[in-house]
């Protein structure tokens, strides 16, 4: 039988994949929430003609959906996106299959 040899470079594609929210990432979805129920409450005013069923409870809706809620999913603080950089390996041209003068 044949044994399974670990190599280097298979040791070293492994990456670690961190999808993690911070708390200003839950605070920014949270208010998307609110701003969502905040939206159908004006709307549900039984006015047809009314300003705040008409034009502001869309207006957070959108908001609340479009902006906010896509906004706190994807925004990352400054400060980890420059750690994730100064962690990566560098490349040992040695190892690589570039050749160098």
């Amino acid at each position: 039988m044949a044994k399974a040899v670990k190599t280097k470079k298979s040791q070293q594609s492994v990456e670690k994949f961190n999808f993690s929210l911070t708390k200003k990432n839950y605070m920014i979805i949270g208010l998307g929430i609110v701003l969502i129920i905040v939206g159908y409450i004006f709307m549900s005013e039984n006015s047809v003609d009314g300003f705040m069923p008409t034009v502001i409870a869309p207006i957070l809706l959108v908001l609340g959906y479009c902006v906010a809620i896509p906004l706190g999913i994807l925004y990352r603080d400054k400060s980890e996106g420059q750690n994730e950089i100064s962690e990566k390996p560098v490349l040992n041209t040695e190892q690589a299959n570039i050749k160098t003068k």
